[in-house]
């Protein structure tokens, strides 16, 4: 009897132990449950969002990175460029096209706000996003690549660029689910849409209003051939700004602003040279070259147009020391011109010095060039005013009389006077000749 009870305990405790067991499990699995939702919503990370309203240069392929790794170090749930661009370098371009596919978080770009544009570069960035989305009154489109003077690219050249550029947004379109033969064809026909025929003709995703609309609007899309989901509606958003610098370098980095920036140095330090100890000309000119070079630094410079520029200071300079009879300012109107059409290299008419810049740099220029001339011209021929030979002809009164000799007063000097005649004291005199501290002179009248 004492064995069975204590079989029983056993039994008993056995069960309890089990059925423990069990609860325990079951907690444990409610508690694995917990935490894998709890993991997935930590990875619905707040969406990442930049602006980028300026041509495509060095300076925003660097922001684009910085933001971009921000927003894979976050986990984001989405990377939002609002974009507005004119074009851009191509390299670029290339660069900022390749961060975004190969990037750890989805990338959307929203061509934003109404009025803004996506065109050439813009059309790139827009077709490698993994969500293209714009907003109502903008329009994309026209990446046909040109030559730096605006026109078509000639000879092999141009088809190699032209198959290039055309291969890549096949490519592009091609991997994001778009519609090829239209995105082919903003490149080989420079053809451009607005936001609604681009969503009908499957080159966009979605078109809103603002950005709350487009995370709305895009949630529980799948990206990436179903890798990602995306979880944006109601999602935390996380401006990145640019830096100080990358504002002010965005700013100046317009080949527009660069051009004048590099006339302004050029005609400051000219006018110092001219007149030295001013200092004033002296150091906006040299400010302005600093800040033209900063510009310069993130643009596709072409070293022949910065050469012809200084030639084109130089045969200013040489206008005035040589008589060339306008020869050597023809010259340098040719060069500034010259100067300013092949200042940058780039296939993107973004990407250069507009012909309205150009007239209106090289009219200041010439015009400045020849208001310094014309005074250079009237100091030369005008009479000398100082020195021996600045006397001569001078009128002044005598304050002796002069018999033969005595004092006269001139230019608020007092000088030893001569004279042929007698000449009474407070008589109106004229100098007729000066021999070194004695002035011969003779009656005014």
């Amino acid at each position: 009897m004492p064995k069975t009870k204590t079989f029983r305990q056993l039994y008993l405790a056995g069960l309890l132990i089990l059925a423990s067991g069990a609860l325990l499990a079951i907690q444990d699995s409610a508690d694995g449950a917990v935490d894998e939702g709890a993991e997935d919503a930590a990875q619905a990370g707040p969406a990442f969002h930049i602006v980028v309203d300026s041509i495509i240069h060095r300076g925003t392929t660097e922001f684009v990175g910085d933001a971009l790794r921000q927003a894979e170090a976050a986990n984001a749930s989405a990377f939002v460029i609002e974009l507005s661009t004119p074009g851009g370098m191509l390299d670029q371009t290339r660069e900022i096209s390749t961060l975004m596919l190969n990037a750890e978080v989805p990338v959307v770009v929203y061509v934003s706000p109404s009025g803004a544009q996506a065109a050439s570069a813009g059309f790139f960035l827009l077709m490698s996003a993994d969500i293209a989305a714009m907003a109502p009154g903008t329009n994309t489109g026209a990446a046909h690549p040109v030559a730096g003077d605006g026109g078509d690219i000639e000879g092999n050249l141009g088809e190699k660029v032209e198959q290039d550029a055309s291969a890549q947004i096949r490519s592009l379109a091609k991997q994001k689910g778009r519609n090829v033969e239209l995105a082919e064809a903003a490149v080989l026909e420079s053809l451009s849409w607005t936001a609604e025929e681009a969503l009908e003709g499957g080159l966009i995703d979605v078109i809103a209003e603002d950005l709350t609309g487009l995370l709305d609007a895009i949630d529980g899309r799948s990206v990436r051939d179903g890798e990602w989901t995306l979880a944006t509606a109601g999602a935390a958003r996380q401006k990145v700004e640019m830096t100080g610098f990358q504002k002010f370098l965005s700013a100046i980095a317009h080949p527009n602003i660069a051009a004048i920036l590099m006339s302004l140095g050029f005609l400051g330090l000219y006018f110092e040279f001219q007149s030295p100890g001013t200092i004033l000309p002296g150091v906006v000119g040299a400010i302005c070259l600093v800040l033209a070079f900063m510009a310069l630094s993130v643009l596709p410079v072409n070293y022949a147009g910065i050469l012809l520029l200084l030639l084109a200071a130089l045969f200013f300079v040489a206008e005035i020391k040589v008589t060339s009879y306008g020869l050597l300012s023809v010259a340098a109107v040719v060069s500034l011109v010259l100067g300013y059409t092949l200042l940058f290299k780039s296939t993107d008419p973004a990407v250069r010095v507009s012909w309205d810049v150009i007239a209106s740099l090289v009219a200041f220029s010439v015009l400045v060039g020849g208001l310094l001339f014309t005074m250079i011209i009237r100091t030369h021929r005008s009479a000398v005013t100082t020195g021996t030979e600045g006397l001569l002809q001078e009128k002044g009164v005598a304050r002796s009389d002069i018999a033969p000799t005595g004092k006269v007063f001139i230019h608020g000097e007092l000088w030893n006077a001569i004279s042929d005649n007698e000449i009474a004291a407070g008589t109106a005199i004229r100098v007729v000749d000066v021999d070194g501290m004695t002035v011969r002179v003779e009656p005014a009248a």
